[in-house]
């Protein structure tokens, strides 16, 4: 081998792969330099006993070694020894190393001269850098030279900035004076690619320590020319044509040098045994990277992606000696931030494709590639994720708002730029499945559960919607986990995963009034189809309860029943379709667990509310679920005929039992329930106590809805009598003020629609006179709705002809009142009703008078005619969600702040003294009550006891005048 290298050298050949720079070292001596004709070269150094004076003569050194050509040079100055280097050859250049390389760096060290700098650089990195072991490179070369070029390059930069400030295409000067700038600085990278491209060519494996000072460098160099460039449009103030040329050049070769620096830095040893120098070193390293990725982000793709995989490639190569040392949190934030900014990149694209509707060329071809940006992006995640998983603690709010920020910008969100079906379906199928793995790695990590399911995360409107699908994606991977991190989400430290989801759910209030409409596949091997977020929500929670532990079910238990006592009415739907889908997934004995459980919540709350509604509906559905035997159990705990348990069975749908349960239930009830009632009507009729009655007329209208068939003729007359007997007492004044009497307006009405055949002539003019009173006193909406369903039930009936004169004049008003209502609900409700009473009634002359307006005609007609009214757009009303959403959510907060404040209910009012209005209607009552036995007496023989009852009543009455006066 060395005979063979021998002869190569004869030749004029270098020996391989030590001198790389050869064919550009002649451009780099045939430089012009003036400048060193102008004054003499400030040069002086001792160098082996030789050294310049200021006059440019040289003082001979210590004599070289035998054969030498130091000799020959002892006479010249610095000009004349750079131009005869240039003449030596390969061997003499490495002789002649220890004696020439001192005063090369003595010249580079003093040189002022920004050209002459450069000349020097390349002389010693071309010529005599191959000559040098790699023991002793960083020693003998970087450790000297690279501080002053790093010196120069601030002076490059500093110039550059300067004298850019004035640049204009009329300053010929200053343009060439920048122009030179930038060809040094090109020249200056040239020569750094150089120098780094010959180290990576030493060996497979560099040390560390041989080459300390080159990495953070360069590094150096490569950050701030990238910034320079960068920032290049503010820098040279619009006049960028004038040099893009070479700034484009000076890109080109930094990239060109960071490509190089990465190749070399991919050969670093490091073993178990590395100092802790090394260690700092690499890691210093690894950071500084990271800082040019923020610089270049926006800049060149490749360029991008490339330096991300050197910093992850690098930090997973390295684990075990960098991972306690490393800005794990520095290197997670920059790569969740590039990876939204490269998402939202696609999104830009896409959405300019959408409205120029041009799905092919430049356009495509760069969303093409963004897209690949942001899988490349998703796997690094994934992968530093999954190494440096227990670093991460800090890190986890920050890949939290990564998905809620991806899943907040991109279809069903109502944030959402409109994009095609094409574009989204290619960013999904790259990008987002891409993601998905990173989930499955947070899975088992606490502070991530925790922070998923904080109960204060103060999420804005556009992302609610975002956190109920990453809940839901979390739910549909945990059947797959082991037992201890379903354990782990399923008893989370403030909320379990089951309460996070319905209370995420319940901020969707825009998502879920559109609808939106999200992919599922409904059957095996069918396509997705569009199906609502609510629809979705419920198939993926009923999924994942299918599959939750029985230990997890306390947790399961308590979130639904908490949802369905909440006050948003989707969210307790939502629950109830659960609840129910696990009454038909589990035993039977869970299901009549649970059925008696809602029945004992129901019969013990305090009051009617809402939450008391919530529960009656769940325990309808729910009994539909029993098995025939459990519920003959359930008849017979919560015996029919006992007052205290008919607060449940009014919540009861007769249907769910089966024919001689219902049957005997029916009748229990209606026995039950006519007692209350007769009780009631026979005392002082005191509103205080109106709610029990209340529930008896909802029991009687269950089973009469429910069973009436089943009912006995004796029995439905019983209910027809002491239904007759409340209209005689109600007074229009006093039902207008008594929210209890109200809902015994709306049960009679409800009743009165099962009899509504058998009604006298005299009980139809007694209800609308009534209705027709209350009406001028603005009632509620659920009794207007009430009065809806009545009238159109009074199609199926014949009005007697005494009674015509006075209820079809008041059955016309009427119903022109409610279809001339503003409020849509009951509008809607008035034109089906009107239209039900229209094709059954057989007083075809009440119709037209009904229609009192010329605008209510055209709205009957136009509903006849299924004709659509003028419709917002979609846009539209997407905006009008987004502010419903705003109001929505504000008053939310305002209500649980109000809950949280005082942590109980406000303290009771004290009760004011009665009003004239109150005693007016007392009075009333009385009067009407008169009225009513004038009545019962025309009709026939009073019983025995009435004239002791009246005489009573005459000295009750005495007293109480007396105590007037």
């Amino acid at each position: 081998m060395h005979a063979g290298r021998t002869r190569r050298r004869g030749r004029g050949f270098p020996p391989p792969r030590l001198c790389p720079f050869r064919p550009r070292l002649q451009d780099a001596l045939t430089l012009r330099f003036s400048h060193v004709a102008r004054g003499p070269f400030r040069f002086r150094k001792r160098m082996r006993g030789g050294c310049w004076d200021s006059g440019g003569n040289f003082f001979p050194p210590l004599p070289g070694p035998e054969g030498s050509g130091a000799g020959a040079m002892s006479q010249t100055d610095p000009e004349l020894l750079l131009q005869e280097l240039g003449s030596w050859d390969w061997d003499l250049c490495r002789r002649e190393l220890p004696a020439v390389l001192p005063r090369l760096l003595s010249m580079y060290q003093e040189s002022e001269d920004w050209t002459e700098h450069i000349r020097v650089l390349r002389i010693l990195t071309e010529m005599f850098l191959p000559h040098i072991s790699l023991a002793d490179l960083e020693q003998t070369f970087f450790s000297k030279v690279l501080p002053k070029t790093l010196q120069l390059f601030d002076n490059l930069m500093y110039e550059l900035s300067s004298e850019a400030k004035g640049l204009t295409s009329q300053d010929t000067e200053l343009c060439s004076t920048v122009r030179n700038l930038l060809q040094t600085m090109v020249q200056l990278l040239e020569t750094l690619t150089g120098c780094v491209r010959y180290v990576s060519t030493l060996q497979e494996c560099v040390p560390l320590e041989s080459i300390r000072t080159l990495p953070s460098s360069v590094l150096y160099v490569i950050k701030n020319t990238f910034t320079h460039c960068k920032d290049s449009e503010s820098v040279y103030c619009g006049h960028l044509h004038l040099i893009s040329d070479l700034l484009q050049a000076m890109f080109k070769e930094t990239y060109s040098l960071q490509k190089q620096l990465m190749e070399l830095l991919d050969t670093i040893s490091m073993g178990s045994a590395s100092t802790e120098d090394n260690i700092t070193d690499m890691v210093s390293v690894i950071h500084t990277v990271l800082e040019i990725c923020s610089v270049i982000s926006n800049m060149d793709h490749a360029l991008h992606a490339n330096t991300w995989k050197f910093i992850i490639k690098q930090s997973l190569k390295h684990h075990s000696l960098l991972q306690c040392h490393l800005k794990h949190s520095d290197i997670l934030s920059g790569l969740c931030k590039d990876t939204i900014l490269s998402f939202h990149s696609c999104l830009e694209l896409a959405e300019q494709m959408k409205m120029s509707e041009i799905q092919e060329g430049t356009d495509l071809r760069l969303f093409q590639k963004t897209v690949k940006l942001c899988r490349f992006f998703a796997n690094s995640l994934v992968h530093y994720t999954k190494e440096f998983l227990s670093f991460l603690s800090d890190s986890c709010s920050q890949l939290y708002q990564l998905f809620l920020q991806i899943y907040s910008k991109f279809p069903p969100s109502l944030y959402a730029p409109e994009i095609s079906e094409v574009h989204r379906d290619e960013i999904s199928r790259v990008f987002l499945v891409a993601l998905d793995p990173l989930i499955n790695q947070l899975l088992p990590f606490s502070p991530f559960m925790e922070q998923v399911l904080s109960e204060k995360l103060g999420l804005p409107p556009e992302q609610q919607l975002s956190q109920c699908l990453v809940l839901i994606t979390i739910m549909d991977k945990l059947s797959s986990q082991p037992e201890e991190v379903q354990t782990l989400w399923n008893t989370g430290k403030s909320l379990s995963l089951f309460s996070a989801l319905f209370f995420s759910f319940q901020q969707c209030s825009g998502e879920l009034s559109l609808p939106v409409c999200l992919p599922e596949v409904i059957s095996t091997g069918q396509p997705a189809v569009p199906i609502t977020l609510y629809h979705y929500v419920c198939v993926h929670l009923c999924s994942f309860i299918a599959s939750t532990l029985p230990s997890h079910f306390p947790q399961l238990e308590y979130a639904l029943l908490d949802a369905v006592l909440g006050s948003s009415m989707i969210t307790s739907l939502l629950a109830m379709d659960a609840w129910c889908f696990l009454a038909r997934y589990g035993t039977a004995e869970l299901c009549a667990h649970h059925v008696v459980v809602i029945a004992h919540l129901i019969k013990s709350w305090p009051g009617d509310c809402y939450q008391v509604s919530a529960l009656g509906v769940l325990l309808r559905r729910m009994l539909f679920l029993m098995a025939p035997d459990h519920q003959a159990k359930f008849a017979r705990k919560f015996l029919p005929e006992e007052v205290e348990n008919l607060a449940v069975w009014q919540h009861v749908s007769l249907k769910a039992l089966n024919p001689d349960l219902r049957k005997r239930v029916a009748c229990q009830l209606c026995v039950a329930g006519l007692a209350q009632c007769r009780r009631w009507l026979n005392s002082r009729h005191a509103l205080g106590e109106l709610r029990p009655v209340n529930t008896a007329l909802s029991v009687l209208l269950a089973a009469c809805n429910f069973a009436g068939d089943a009912l006995e003729a004796e029995l439905q007359a019983s209910v027809l009598g002491v239904l007759g007997q409340f209209w005689t007492f109600l007074q229009a004044k006093q039902v207008s003020d008594e929210p209890c009497l109200q809902q015994t307006l709306c049960l009679l009405l409800h009743l009165l629609e099962f009899f509504i055949q058998a009604l006298d002539a005299q009980l139809i003019i007694q209800v609308f006179a009534l209705q027709s009173s209350l009406f001028q006193l603005d009632p509620p909406d659920h009794v207007r709705l009430a009065m809806v369903d009545f009238l159109s039930s009074m199609g199926k009936v014949f009005i007697p002809q005494e009674a015509q004169r006075q209820v079809i004049p008041q059955l016309s008003c009427l119903f022109a009142s409610l279809l001339a209502d503003q409020t849509w609900l009951i509008h809607q409700h008035a034109l089906e009703a009107f239209t039900h009473f229209a094709e059954e009634t057989s007083h075809e002359d009440v119709v037209p008078q009904c229609l009192n307006s010329e605008e209510t005609k055209n709205k009957v007609v136009s509903f006849l005619a299924k004709t659509r009214q003028v419709e917002e757009t979609t846009e539209a009303r997407t905006e009008r969600m987004k502010r419903e959403r705003i109001t929505f959510s504000a008053q939310f907060m305002k209500t649980d702040g109000e809950l949280e404040s005082t942590g109980e209910p406000l303290a009771k009012r004290a009760c004011p003294p009665p009003s004239e209005e109150e005693y007016k209607s007392a009075v009333g009552t009385m009067e009407g009550a008169v009225e009513a036995v004038k009545l019962l007496l025309q009709k026939g023989s009073p019983p025995t006891w009435l004239a002791m009852k009246l005489e009573a009543l005459h000295t009750a009455l005495a007293l109480l005048r007396d105590s007037v006066r």
